[in-house]
């Protein structure tokens, strides 16, 4: 009997979630900031009192920051230019440079440059001779390598 309940809880929990995802892709707003621990919380309703919180649309990708002492925003505030909505910029993946990474790419490519036949193993451990395919995927991932590690 326990174990129905806490089943069913889950699946509730389980659903909740999922009615919140889809009403949020369906193109409306909705509300991020951080709990008392630092960790991100993202929901269809504001924050309570006294946080501050960013309005976030899934339509246009614009956001709204809301200061503490502002208070909640009601749910049918939607994004427009004169409400100080402002564009999300991608974060950028930055990688930094490290020279044993850069070596191990390097010696990669004049491995890849230089043998005639390449052994790699199968899914099922056999040695196999990589495609010419193959190694201009290979060649690509060294060149990819040495451009994101080397100085």
């Amino acid at each position: 009997m326990i174990k129905a309940g806490k089943t069913f809880a889950l699946l509730m929990v389980v659903a909740a979630m999922t009615a919140g995802h889809i009403s949020t892709a369906s193109g409306e707003n909705y509300y991020r900031w951080k709990d008392e621990r630092g960790n991100p919380v993202h929901s269809d309703r504001p924050p309570p009192e006294g946080i501050q919180y960013e309005v976030v649309s899934t339509e246009s990708r614009l956001i709204r920051p809301v200061e503490a002492r502002e208070g909640a925003v009601p749910k049918k505030v939607q994004p427009t230019a004169s409400n100080d909505f402002e564009p999300i910029e991608p974060k950028k993946m930055t990688t930094k440079k490290n020279p044993e990474y850069c070596a191990r790419a390097k010696d990669n490519l004049y491995t890849i440059d230089v043998t005639p036949r390449i052994r790699t193993r199968n899914d099922q451990g056999e040695m196999r001779i990589l495609t010419p395919e193959e190694r201009q995927v290979e060649r690509k991932k060294a060149l990819d390598a040495i451009e994101a590690y080397c100085e």
